[in-house]
């Protein structure tokens, strides 16, 4: 079992490899393109260097490729110009692109994940309800700190951040990603808690041999 998990880990690993260079070779602007796979650039190196000392769980790890992999095609194409967008407007009638939305709620399904694993096994929270709520906090303000970072890019780079904002002239677009983050950290509570739990108990289990 930890030998197929290993090899099921290391083909993530090489597959995100190979999707993050094809997504950077040709990408509609180049700056967007860095600033959108920023967090998996940051993350490939922690999660390499945590392996060992906190492993997390399978699903976790499956996740945040899939999380990765929504990051590298929204900077490829920069978020308002995804093919896959435009076919879902064009499927429930809207008049913009969506997919910065599929982003955000990965930004809050995703973190939620996480957070909830290093909560539950560092004993930091007590009780599913309270556990649940702080989850929804963390997750909450982490979609705020994004915010914070398009705002100062646009402060920063002025025009040149349009790309990267994707806001598409919706002067909602702030509280509806924070709100899709929501949503998304609700929905992987509500749906994925019982699996999750059941893959830190085998995690603890085969720790602890």
């Amino acid at each position: 079992m930890k030998q197929q998990r290993e090899t099921f880990l290391i083909v993530l690993l090489a597959a995100l490899f190979i999707l993050l260079a094809v997504s950077g070779l040709h990408p509609y602007d180049r700056v967007t393109w860095l600033m959108e796979v920023m967090p998996t650039l940051i993350a490939i190196p922690i999660l390499l260097a945590t392996y060992r000392p906190f492993p997390l769980t399978t699903l976790l790890y499956a996740l945040i490729f899939l999380h990765s992999i929504v990051l590298m095609v929204g900077g490829a194409y920069t978020y308002a110009r995804v093919p896959l967008g435009f076919d879902i407007a064009h499927w429930f009638g809207w008049h913009r692109n969506p997919y910065d939305k599929i982003g955000h709620f990965f930004q809050g399904f995703v973190p939620a994940l996480i957070v909830r694993e290093v909560f539950i096994r560092r004993a930091v929270i007590n009780g599913t309800k309270m556990l649940n709520f702080i989850v929804i906090c963390v997750v909450l303000a982490i979609s705020a700190s994004y915010e914070l970072v398009e705002w100062a890019s646009a402060l920063i780079m002025g025009q040149g951040a349009d790309e990267f904002l994707g806001t598409q002239g919706d002067v909602w677009d702030t509280q509806s990603d924070m709100f899709m983050a929501l949503v998304g950290a609700a929905v992987a509570l509500i749906t994925l808690s019982n699996v999750h739990d059941r893959q830190i108990q085998r995690l603890q289990n085969t720790a602890a041999q």
